[in-house]
């Protein structure tokens, strides 16, 4: 009996759609007013990221360690938007809904990996408070702009490698009950719940997925802000602990900001019913919101940043006088 039930799954056929039909947003109501708000997310997120990616750039004083990670996290954030948010207007919005069996894996591949990348780099700098104000007479030697750049490679490699096997895995399904994806992008999950075979190894890849992208990353902050506070309650004033304090604010806004919505929306789906749509928008406003708000708050609430700016523009408008001078000695 079992050698006929292996003989028949044998000759069960391997069936591979050469489509995918993206059915995210398809029955929300007055979804089009979405689609403006996402547009102007991604028009704010592209002009921050790049507003803060500048600073760092031309400003000599943030070319540290810490900057080149926080360059490298507003560069995650406005890749990881362009290729969400663009292409959620042009299949919604547009109506193309059909997407290639390889073009779904390539988008779902980065999409998840330039997620992986802001998650990462959270942690990273985390690191670097932690040693700031933990270690802060050796934190010139530790934490030094190659080992930034070290850190980063790594980031890439592991993440890389991790999400090539993650999604490449989903190849060895047959996809023969549906080709139709519910969701706004090509979502592993939906995706792995269209195949017919066994699909045990793929949803096991899921769980690994979210241990390592949503829960891990936090756990580790967490427990460098435990040994942060250790070291605040050793410093004798009370000034000094609330600057050192402060060094942190921008941080931990960052790091509220991603995880917390992020993590509320997979207990609440857990452990309550919720509609599809309404899982659908806030799973996508998890996505876009924080890369919007993370130049915004790096801007705002990080002192050598607004400093930097402010030398740029003085800068600039000297060098502007200066040649509208010029000019005009020249003309007389």
């Amino acid at each position: 009996m079992s050698s006929m039930q292996s003989n028949s799954s044998a000759n069960v056929t391997f069936v591979r759609p050469a489509t995918f039909f993206l059915n995210g947003f398809s029955n929300v109501p007055h979804v089009k007013y979405y689609y403006m708000f996402l547009s102007l997310v991604y028009v704010v997120t592209v002009l921050g990221n790049s507003f803060i990616m500048c600073i760092i750039y031309l400003a000599h004083r943030l070319h540290t360690a810490k900057y080149i990670g926080v360059f490298h996290l507003a560069l995650s954030d406005l890749c990881g938007s362009s290729i969400l948010i663009p292409n959620i207007i042009d299949t919604f919005l547009f109506g193309h809904h059909d997407i290639s069996y390889e073009l779904c894996f390539v988008s779902m591949f980065f999409v998840y990996h330039f997620m992986n990348l802001q998650s990462l780099t959270l942690l990273a700098l985390a690191y670097d408070r932690l040693v700031a104000i933990c270690f802060p007479l050796r934190y010139n030697s530790i934490v030094t702009i190659p080992a930034m750049f070290l850190i980063i490679g790594l980031m890439w490699i592991v993440s890389v490698i991790y999400f090539s096997v993650h999604v490449g895995l989903l190849n060895r399904l047959s996809i023969c009950s549906s080709n139709v994806v519910n969701s706004y992008f090509c979502d592993y999950g939906p995706v792995c719940r269209l195949a017919c075979n066994d699909n045990s190894l793929n949803l096991l890849m899921g769980k690994i997925c979210f241990g390592f992208l949503i829960c891990l990353p936090p756990v580790l902050i967490i427990i460098s802000y435990f040994c942060i506070s250790l070291a605040l309650l050793k410093i004798a004033h009370g000034v000094d602990r609330i600057k050192a304090l402060k060094t942190c604010t921008s941080h931990l806004l960052l790091v509220s900001v991603f995880y917390l919505p992020l993590l509320s929306n997979n207990i609440a789906a857990a452990t309550t019913p919720i509609h599809p749509n309404a899982r659908l928008i806030n799973n996508s406003l998890t996505q876009i919101i924080p890369p919007m708000l993370n130049p915004i708050i790096y801007t705002l609430k990080t002192e050598e940043v607004m400093q930097s700016i402010k030398e740029l523009y003085k800068r600039h408008k000297v060098t502007t006088t200066r040649e509208i001078n010029i000019k005009f000695c020249v003309r007389n």
